[in-house]
């Protein structure tokens, strides 16, 4: 099978949450790996052609036996939304896919993902000096990635705390390169709420039955102190101008900017 729909973001926005959701369904066939095959935002696993990502993918005779028919299935890499490359490499090779993007408020995800970060290892800096140095560690790394199809940007992926909440950016970049109707956007909160609204609309656009999951697993968090009043007054400051330009994608205006 080809994936019928792509998670393609944005990180830490209820990426995978809303994965294990929409894999409960009961047309829905998750891919081998689970989650996320990371085909469109990683060098090596590219050039390895489409033929290696349907791969990872159910077969179809024994998905549809197993539905009745219905089998729906698709995968959830949230580094595709923030990729330069992979919103084109998604519309060449599997046209037909469904794209979702979850959106939260921007501050707040740069802060989880540093978070995420640090706890991987791959962050050593404490946050206010992780969003200094960010222009100097993402200086070049988009370009370079887009003139070097081998380069793979290790700052680019996991240093990127403003960068990545700039959506609006991300998603005109995105809804260029698909088909018209093909991209799906939300706000976290909306999705996941009790009164489903959100998600029934979702499920529409993903050609789903309607269904309810009987809870909606909550997944990734990390507690932590809160974020200084200063940093959050300065991140603010620096997402204003792409919150201004979400109300297209979102129908309304973000609810941190409310």
């Amino acid at each position: 099978m080809a994936p019928d729909f792509v998670v393609a973001g944005a990180q830490r926005c209820g990426t995978t949450s809303l994965f294990r959701a929409l894999a409960a369904h009961p047309d829905v066939v998750a891919p081998l790996p689970g989650k996320g095959v990371h085909h469109f935002d990683t060098a090596s696993a590219y050039v390895r052609g489409p033929e290696w990502y349907l791969g990872h993918f159910p077969l179809a005779a024994p998905a549809r036996t197993r539905t009745g028919g219905r089998a729906r299935t698709g995968e959830a890499s949230p580094y595709y939304l923030f990729h330069p490359l992979a919103a084109e490499r998604i519309a060449t090779t599997v046209p037909l896919a469904r794209v979702v993007v979850l959106l939260r408020d921007p501050v707040e995800r740069a802060f989880s993902a540093w978070k995420q970060e640090r706890g991987r290892g791959f962050e050593t800096e404490d946050f206010e000096r992780a969003l200094d140095l960010e222009p100097e560690r993402l200086a070049g790394e988009e370009e370079r990635i887009r003139n070097e199809p081998g380069y793979q940007s290790f700052s680019h992926q996991h240093h990127a705390y403003v960068a990545r909440g700039r959506y609006a950016d991300q998603l005109e970049r995105m809804s260029s390169a698909l088909a018209p109707g093909t991209l799906f956007v939300a706000e976290t909160q909306d999705v996941l709420a009790d009164d489903g609204e959100t998600w029934d609309a979702l499920l529409r656009h993903l050609d789903l039955r309607a269904w309810r999951p009987p809870e909606v697993p909550r997944a990734n968090a990390r507690p932590s102190t809160p974020m200084p009043d200063r940093l959050r007054a300065r991140l603010e400051s620096q997402f204003h101008d792409s919150d201004s330009r979400l109300a297209p994608f979102l129908g309304k205006a973000p609810s941190w900017r409310s």
